[in-house]
């Protein structure tokens, strides 16, 4: 293992780069594509840096409403089986709340990393 730079450091350096350096110098053609290609780098540089925290914290809140710890994977598999239920194992209607509250957590941790600025939206609006 490296010490320094770390990898968040690496794909941010790559980053810069290409928008910097590369981006000038090419036809405009090509332009679009390396700074897709940049801003994989800076997202793939905030999975690095947040990415697991967030998923913890996910598999964490998911225990929570289901009752129990289990891969990711399989509560999330449990949670939908449960909103889509009609039976005792559905998500009753006082656990809404809880389910909602949960699952804005959650999408503003993956948009942290995906597309930082949206994560601070105001879904209070959109949830009566």
């Amino acid at each position: 293992m490296q010490d320094a730079p770390d990898a968040s450091h690496l794909l941010g350096a790559v980053a810069d780069l290409l928008e910097e350096s590369v981006v000038p110098r090419i036809e405009p053609a090509l332009q679009h594509q390396v700074r897709v290609a940049a801003n994989l780098c800076r997202i793939v540089q905030r999975e690095v840096a947040l990415g697991a925290a967030a998923d913890a914290e996910g598999r964490r809140r998911l225990a929570i409403l289901l009752g129990h710890d289990g891969s990711s994977e399989a509560l999330w598999r449990e949670l939908a089986a449960r909103l889509g239920a009609d039976d005792d194992t559905a998500v009753c209607v006082e656990d809404e709340a809880s389910v909602h509250a949960a699952l804005l957590a959650i999408v503003r941790d993956k948009l942290a990393v995906a597309k930082p600025g949206y994560d601070s939206y105001d879904f209070a609006e959109e949830h009566p």
